[in-house]
């Protein structure tokens, strides 16, 4: 699995922009000095993980799959309640501190990329992946979400946890500056974009919200759609070319 991992990904960066590529070396590079110490770093954040696992009415035994699992601190919500696990990270020294934290049979990580996920179609009945979208140029982002729509069951759902901005404006304000002192550029680029669009674009439709952190953070469960996509709209097959065209 290692060998097979190691070589799809050398595929891609052969493909990557500019960019992509400044954000994978970014990536690996700056996770690898976080990783002893990440889970000290998102402390504020652990009580959003078992709000995530409740918000996404797991059964006993689904399969869910963790994108960009970090120290598998979400991970292990899911296995905590008898969820079959598979948390994922470019990172190996994300993937390391995981795998030295588990203590649960039915929990597993594996290094991958989320652009080029080592998984057959419709593997999982929920894939999630939480606060790392933002962290992320908007082609890997697009890409990301690709993967995790084909690996999902058709009836299964879509967990993306990510930063929000409050809805009143000093609020905003101040959330909106705080944040951007310590994340990357493309969380500017994240936090102004119409993301739903991106999801909606991309075959998830958001059926559940639920707010985190104060307004900061949310929760968004998205069901796949069915149907052709163009445009960002989708029509059960079929395409909606423009007002005056027939369908």
């Amino acid at each position: 699995m290692r060998a097979l991992v190691y070589i799809e990904v050398k595929i891609v960066v052969e493909k990557l922009t500019e960019e992509e590529k400044e954000y994978y070396l970014l990536v690996r590079k700056a996770f690898t000095i976080l990783a002893p110490f990440y889970d000290t770093v998102v402390a504020p954040f652990s009580g959003v993980r078992d709000r995530v696992v409740n918000f996404t009415s797991s059964q006993k035994g689904s399969k869910i799959l963790d994108v960009a699992t970090g120290t598998g601190q979400q991970a292990f919500a899911f296995a905590k309640k008898d969820c079959e696990v598979i948390g994922i990270d470019l990172s190996e020294a994300m993937i390391d501190v995981a795998r030295k934290k588990n203590k649960f049979r039915n929990a597993k990580f594996e290094v991958a990329d989320a652009t080029n996920l080592p998984f057959e179609d419709n593997s999982f009945d929920i894939s999630t992946i939480s606060f790392a979208l933002h962290d992320m140029p908007l082609s890997i982002r697009e890409k990301v979400l690709k993967e995790m729509v084909r690996v999902t069951r058709q009836e299964g759902i879509i967990i993306i946890t990510d930063y929000d901005l409050p809805k009143n404006r000093i609020g905003k304000f101040l959330i909106y500056h705080f944040i951007a002192l310590f994340e990357a550029e493309y969380y500017k680029n994240f936090i102004k974009s119409d993301f739903e669009a991106l999801l909606n674009k991309n075959r998830i439709e958001i059926i559940e919200k639920d707010t985190v952190l104060h307004g900061a953070g949310r929760i968004l469960k998205g069901r796949i759609l069915e149907g052709r996509i163009l445009e960002g709209r989708i029509l059960e097959g079929r395409i909606l070319k423009g007002i005056n065209n027939k369908l």
